[in-house]
């Protein structure tokens, strides 16, 4: 299987419960939403991340994490510090565009 990369917008996020590490996310995605659990807590918080592009991979099989569905990955490099910094896009990129 090849890795679809598309750019999504996270429209909502919320800290998981009895988890210090996993944010809840609502991302858009081609006029569709998806929910994607992702391990980036201790980077950022759920105000920081709402309204922004991010990078995901698309066509993950969805996985149960916590209990919770995940409908897709978001991309994220460790920094030189070792704190996670998700990939974004500019504004100006429509959600659902394939990354290249």
């Amino acid at each position: 299987m090849k890795i679809q990369l598309k750019v999504a917008e996270v429209i909502e996020a919320e800290k998981v419960e009895k988890s210090e590490k996993l944010l809840k996310l609502k991302v858009r995605l081609n006029n569709q939403e998806r929910q994607i659990i992702a391990g980036i807590a201790k980077s950022y918080t759920p105000e920081e991340i709402s309204g922004k592009k991010v990078v995901i991979v698309a066509n993950l099989k969805p996985a149960k994490l916590m209990g919770l569905l995940s409908e897709g990955m978001i991309l994220a490099v460790e920094n030189s510090e070792g704190n996670l910094e998700i990939l974004t896009v500019a504004d100006s990129v429509k959600d659902g565009t394939r990354v290249k």
